[in-house]
């Protein structure tokens, strides 16, 4: 999957309900596949702190 043309991984959390989602060094996590994307799209927004 991708996101403002940067690859994002999803997988299922072991042990755990729910979902995770890294990219570019960000990790969110979210009971769906999509509400984790979803939460990605927002980190991914952030500019980055100096």
């Amino acid at each position: 999957m991708k996101i403002k043309g940067k690859s994002v991984s999803v997988f299922k959390i072991r042990n755990r309900k729910g979902y995770a989602a890294i990219c570019s060094g960000n990790l969110t996590e979210g009971r769906t596949a999509q509400e984790a994307c979803a939460r990605m799209e927002k980190a991914l927004r952030r500019k980055p702190k100096k």
